[in-house]
């Protein structure tokens, strides 16, 4: 009983700690308003969102100006400028 008990906590910690390294996915849902290469513009509320899309950018149907879509998206950082030391 012991052994399923310690197989199920390693299990556990390893699906956490696999989670732990993926970046939170995000969605957006709306109306599509202008459609480019290396972007898609949507319309949420009365924002306009502008979501950056590359060749590895999976496509589900035609993406038209005027189609309803929901984006899932992941935010990555472009750059990072460190300004100080942090805590020692």
């Amino acid at each position: 009983m012991k052994l399923i008990a310690t197989v199920v906590a390693a299990m556990l910690l390893t699906a956490s700690v696999a989670c732990a390294g993926m970046p939170t996915t995000y969605q957006v849902t709306g109306p599509v308003l202008e459609v480019k290469p290396d972007m898609v513009v949507v319309q949420k509320g009365k924002e306009k969102w502008e979501i950056a899309r590359d060749k590895d950018t999976k496509v589900t149907g035609d993406l038209k100006v005027g189609s309803k879509v929901t984006i899932q998206y992941r935010m990555k950082a472009a750059s990072i400028d460190v300004k100080g030391s942090g805590k020692k």
